[in-house]
């Protein structure tokens, strides 16, 4: 349950950090502003990545020690970070920020011993001498990949998200904990900051989220080939890590191939082409993510076979994307020549913006919330030991933020204490030794009637800025899909049962917290104080 308990501290963290750092961003003038490269009309916040950073190492710390390893990826991790923010403030030249990003990869390979020795078609292992430079170069490319992807809103953290995923499941069968538990505090980090990213985007990662996720997943795809399950195709890591690699190395040849910079940005990535041919922007982040779920699961599906077949399918997948975009391009052919709304963006905008009211859906949510809050707190069989530090916090935060509501910064250290308390609860009801005193069919059903209560509230409310996005129906299909896998891939389905809780109740409290009054936002604040006085007196008898 540790890789639950770092997903839940990165996430909450994430999730209650974001829209603090959303309000500063101005002042710290990390704010990305239009230009004709890019996509967005309003000024943005791109404090996004510094959530998903702190939330991941938040998460990391918690559950790993600072071997080499965890501590040369952390130290990676910051420098890029650091010089990322610097590039969401300043705008640095790409030539300044290479230097931070071979300071990672530099980090990683002499200092953590990450490198690969393993090559594709290579049966021989590689010498130090070439294994470590081509990791050092290699994860650098992924830092790009990355970087250069995140272009539209919710893409390149959807895509990233996948590939931790498909990561964090290779190394678990494999019985790589380390590397299972960095997964999960990168996802918990990531999790967190997409609700936010979800088009129209209120905050972006900026080159701070994107520079540190392209490190996690190069350095984490060098770790399960080359230490954690060397028996993997080699080839697979290409899989694995998807479309992002084919459409940088793809836009640097169309840049050399044109005489031009390799470091000039244009608007040739695959994004940009879907757009270019008249898909909308709902419609080009659906192709691109359901793409990478393709590549994604045939890394996993295909990770013992040989590099030869892994290569050939990554070539197939990736040559028909590029064919589609060329023929189109060259006969001009338009997805949408109506310049009607696409059936997907119409669908969506049908869930978000409805012009009916109906207040049952939201009032239900606004009681039942706070009230499983305290049912749950007497339900739980048992509290760890070491639970308290974590209880005084939140209950330290929640009665400040509640006494001192007027100040500033007093919502945000309710939502922080609320979001803590949901994933506290979710994480002791279900990661006990002894099963819960409740029954789970009342659970179940209850959580069932939340989601849907949620689901009605986004469909009819007028003026409920929580529109269902490309990136929700992504976690919800990702739930589904641990749901139906969970005992075939975990072996425990307590983990997807204190997920999928995890998951409805931090909607739950953040329609209430976004949407409701304050009066009810006050109610569940209450609530998760109550609940976190009975969990820390039963901890205490």
């Amino acid at each position: 349950m540790n890789g639950l308990l770092a997903t839940l501290v990165a996430l909450t963290l994430s999730m209650a950090l974001v829209p603090a750092l959303m309000r500063i961003a101005p002042r710290l003038g990390m704010v990305d502003r239009p230009d004709p490269r890019k996509v967005h009309a309003q000024p943005v916040p791109r404090v996004g990545g510094l959530g998903i950073a702190t939330g991941a190492a938040a998460g990391i710390l918690l559950v790993l020690d600072l071997d080499r390893t965890v501590a040369s990826f952390l130290f990676g991790g910051a420098v890029l970070v650091l010089f990322g923010a610097w590039d969401d403030r300043r705008e640095i030249s790409h030539y300044t920020k290479f230097v931070g990003q071979f300071i990672a990869a530099l980090a990683v390979v002499y200092w953590g011993d990450i490198w690969v020795s393993l090559f594709l078609f290579v049966e021989q292992p590689l010498p130090p001498e070439l294994g470590k430079p081509f990791t050092v170069f290699a994860i650098v490319g992924m830092i790009n990949a990355i970087n250069h992807s995140d272009g539209l809103d919710g893409l390149a953290g959807g895509e990233a998200l996948m590939s931790l995923i498909a990561i964090a499941y290779l190394a678990h069968i494999a019985g790589g904990v380390k590397l299972v538990l960095l997964c999960c505090s990168v996802l918990g980090g990531l999790l967190g900051f997409l609700r936010f990213n979800a088009h129209p985007a209120r905050v972006f990662m900026g080159d701070a989220g994107s520079q540190f996720l392209g490190f996690a997943l190069g350095t984490f795809a060098v770790l399960l080939t080359q230490q954690i399950n060397r028996t993997v195709s080699m080839a697979s890591a290409g899989l694995l890590l998807g479309l992002p690699i084919i459409d940088i190395l793809a836009v640097f040849a169309q840049r050399v191939y044109s005489g031009m910079s390799w470091f000039r940005a244009t608007k040739n990535h695959i994004h940009h082409r879907l757009l270019g041919v008249g898909f909308d922007h709902y419609q080009a982040v659906v192709i691109i993510y359901s793409i990478q779920a393709l590549l994604v699961i045939s890394g996993v599906l295909l990770c013992y076979e040989t590099d030869a077949l892994v290569v050939g399918v990554y070539a197939t997948v990736c040559g028909a994307v590029f064919a589609f975009l060329t023929v189109a391009e060259r006969r001009g052919w338009r997805a949408n020549r109506s310049g009607r709304q696409s059936a997907v963006a119409a669908l969506l905008h049908r869930f978000s913006s409805h012009t009916l009211v109906t207040k049952g859906p939201m009032l239900f949510v606004e009681i039942s919330v706070p009230l499983f809050f305290v049912s749950a707190s007497l339900f739980i069989a048992r509290v760890p030991e070491d639970a308290m530090p974590a209880i005084a916090v939140a209950a330290g935060l929640l009665a400040f933020g509640l006494l001192f509501w007027n100040l500033p910064t007093a919502p945000y250290l309710v939502r922080l204490a609320v979001y803590g308390t949901a994933a506290f609860i979710a994480y002791v009801l279900y990661g006990s030794t002894l099963p819960a005193a409740g029954p789970a069919w009342l659970t179940f059903a209850y959580l069932a009637l939340l989601a849907l209560a949620i689901a009605l509230v986004i469909r009819f409310a007028r003026d409920v800025r929580f529109g269902v996005t490309p990136t929700d129906f992504l976690i919800v299909v990702l739930v589904a899909a641990a749901a139906v896998f969970s005992r075939r891939w975990f072996g425990d389905a307590n983990i997807v049962q204190a997920a999928v809780t995890m998951v409805v109740l931090f909607y739950g409290c953040e329609l209430i917290l976004m949407v409701g009054s304050r009066k009810w936002s006050g109610v569940l604040g209450a609530a998760a104080m109550l609940a976190l006085g009975i969990i820390g007196t039963r901890a205490l008898l």
